[in-house]
């Protein structure tokens, strides 16, 4: 069995898997990481594991895994991939960026893929039908939208992630008829748009793109693009896990 742990800005996702079937998925904090991998290695027979992290990760969290693994590889620029990465800096390349990449690549093989990801910030990430990774781009995400305008302003006020469910039937007016409103329709909508706005301009050069949609706030958009999109909640996973196989 394979294990996959991404460390994220605020989460760590963690899934088991049987050759290419995910089988069992856990979030945590990353308070929790260390009893949390102990649980798994006691429940599951673990046999390669790779962690990518966007964060600092503890020796000890390190020295566990080298120990209770077969095979451990932690994700770098250095490590072997099953496509072509062009990017000019791969050494500041976000793990997570190229995982959903191969992910996307490995789902889709042959075909131009566009992978958004829609989490703290929001990325786009570009794999052509040769399986060349050409780069992407980075975006404030939905939260940071939120608080900036709140940050960055006298009177601003600040939206939560449980007012914009509760006022969800209020997003798509394209013009807000008080405050809140137009921040919500201004940030949701403006979001909407510039997905859709990368989806066309990319369609306009290559053809039959096949466009994934991720992130823990892909509900928020996944029904509301006009383009067709793939939603896959752990379309990271998957790409760790190939280049896991890959390697192993």
């Amino acid at each position: 069995m394979n294990l996959t742990i991404d460390q994220g800005n605020t989460f760590t996702k963690i899934a088991v898997f049987e050759q290419d079937n995910c089988i069992k998925e856990f979030s945590i904090s990353d308070s929790d990481i260390k009893g949390k991998l102990n649980e798994i290695f006691s429940t599951y027979k673990i046999e390669n594991t790779i962690l990518s992290s966007v964060i600092h990760t503890s020796p000890e969290t390190i020295d566990l895994l080298t120990s209770k693994s077969k095979n451990f590889i932690q994700l770098n620029e250095h490590t072997p991939l099953p496509i072509k990465n062009l990017y000019k800096t791969p050494a500041t390349l976000g793990k997570d960026r190229i995982a959903v990449a191969v992910g996307a690549n490995y789902l889709k093989p042959s075909t131009n893929v566009l992978v958004i990801d829609a989490g703290t910030t929001i990325t786009y990430e570009f794999i052509n039908a040769n399986g060349e990774y050409l780069g992407g781009n980075i975006s404030p995400g939905m939260k940071m939208r939120f608080n900036s305008l709140h940050t960055f302003t006298k009177k601003l006020p600040l939206i939560e992630q449980t007012e914009n469910l509760a006022n969800a039937d209020r997003w798509f007016d394209l013009l807000g008829n008080d405050t809140k409103s137009a921040i919500l329709s201004g940030v949701i909508n403006g979001i909407i748009f510039e997905m859709d706005g990368y989806i066309d301009t990319l369609k306009e050069k290559y053809a039959d793109i096949n466009v994934f949609l991720t992130g823990g706030d892909t509900f928020f958009f996944e029904n509301t693009l006009k383009n067709r999109t793939f939603a896959h909640k752990n379309l990271l996973s998957v790409g760790l896990n190939r280049i896991l196989n890959y390697n192993a």
